[in-house]
């Protein structure tokens, strides 16, 4: 039976060096792990499973998990027993290589925990309740890693109150150190 599911992630998951959670994010009506206990109890197996492995694909508790190792994390993408092993390995590589972008190739624990709000965005951008929204690293991380308007660019008819007040006050400190 062919699966033709858009829901094609159950889980993605980031482990530490330990077991412990960094982020578990899990999907679906069906999610075969819907408490926190559960969910707990597949990530230390999973955990122990891989640890000392070599490979990027698994079989465990009739999912399958693309994994891949960077220095002291783990990171995890779960699909059912049916899922299509290249949709989860691109899911992989895409969440992996935006995270390396956005955190400057210093994939490790200290870093993703410092620049968590970045990491969860990222995986916002790439899967959304199970559904693959993007593949492509770069995009990833240029919705991610968008610049804020710096509001001096805009006019001040057009500014809000307190925008139109800190522009004004940036440019007349501007004005007095000029004068000085």
């Amino acid at each position: 039976m062919v699966n033709l599911s858009l829901y094609t992630t159950t889980a993605v998951i980031i482990l530490d060096s330990d077991g412990n959670r960094i982020i578990g994010k899990y999907y679906g009506i069906k999610n075969p792990y819907p408490t926190s206990k559960e969910q707990k109890v597949f990530e230390k197996g999973l955990f122990e499973k891989t640890r000392r492995a070599n490979g990027e694909i698994i079989l465990y508790d009739n999912q399958v998990v693309l994994y891949r190792n960077s220095i002291d994390v783990f990171f995890y993408v779960v699909g059912s027993a049916e899922e299509n092993e290249l949709i989860l390995s691109s899911i992989l590589s895409a969440f992996y290589d935006s995270i390396s972008s956005l955190l400057r190739h210093q994939v490790e624990k200290r870093t993703l925990v410092d620049n968590l709000d970045l990491v969860v965005l990222a995986l916002d951008e790439t899967i959304d309740d199970g559904i693959v929204l993007e593949t492509d690293s770069n995009v990833i991380v240029s919705r991610v890693s968008r610049l804020r308007t710096d509001t001096t660019d805009i006019p001040i008819t057009e500014q809000t109150f307190i925008q139109a007040y800190h522009t004004a006050r940036e440019r007349v400190a501007e004005r007095l150190l000029r004068g000085v």
